[in-house]
């Protein structure tokens, strides 16, 4: 090796330390997009009207976005790989996730009136795209400002409730234009007041609708109002902190 190559006097330890880490928050970056993957499965099970697995699959990629940024924030990933950026994947993969394929999946239920499916879509996504590029959509708090585009879980109440197309239409029209109103909508892990009751009711939540999946989506009036309640809770719980 020439004299004068800066590799001559590198540390071979350090070195290998530096390639692991950097190897390791890339492994974090490709935990994150592997959730693209997941919405790509749950867009192909929609297409064969298979909607608990198209479900299943997001709700996959729900668990993928819980765990990959606390992992990122502990391997600081930002600052070992900064030529790659975190957050853009993440609102990439989000957006899939969390809007692009629920809206298909509203469009082409059948729970809608006739004719309104490929609109109500339509609106979910443009919406959805316009909250993802509203750079103050979270509060000083970490509430959302508004409805944070959760598409995924609006569908799903959709195929668990099943409300008469008209109320269902309704509903979303609602949601879409919550989307731009100026009230708290509070995240369960992040908000620090309340986040003990918040993260016991996220879990009852998760284990009531993995039965109804489980069920076929049909779990059955009361598995139905308990997940009816808690999504009631945090809207007003959100809702109630405006007013505080």
């Amino acid at each position: 090796m020439p004299a004068d190559d800066p590799r001559a006097g590198a540390d071979p330890k350090a070195a290998a330390a530096g390639t692991l880490r950097q190897l390791s928050a890339f492994a974090v970056h490709a935990l994150t997009a592997s959730g693209a993957a997941l919405a790509l499965l749950a867009l192909i099970a929609a297409s064969a009207n298979e909607w608990p697995l198209m479900f299943w699959w997001l709700a996959a990629a729900l668990a993928v976005d819980g765990i990959d940024g606390p992992i990122a924030r502990a391997l600081r990933v930002s600052a070992v790989l900064p030529r790659w950026s975190g957050d853009s994947l993440d609102f990439v993969v989000d957006f899939v996730t969390y809007v692009f394929v629920p809206a298909y999946a509203i469009g082409r239920s059948g729970l809608l009136p006739p004719g309104a499916g490929l609109a109500a879509g339509i609106l979910v996504v443009v919406s959805g795209a316009l909250y993802f590029a509203d750079r103050e959509m979270k509060m000083a708090d970490n509430c959302f400002r508004g409805f944070p585009a959760l598409w995924n879980l609006a569908a799903f109440y959709l195929f668990v409730v099943r409300p008469p197309p008209w109320i269902g239409l309704v509903a979303i029209l609602i949601l879409v234009g919550l989307s731009f109103a100026r009230f708290p909508f509070i995240h369960p892990v992040r908000v620090a007041r309340g986040r003990a009751l918040n993260l016991v009711l996220l879990a009852v939540w998760s284990v009531l609708a993995g039965v109804a999946l489980w069920r076929n989506l049909e779990p059955g009036p009361w598995i139905a109002s308990a997940l009816c309640a808690i999504a009631l809770y945090f809207v007003a719980t959100g809702a109630l902190r405006r007013a505080m």
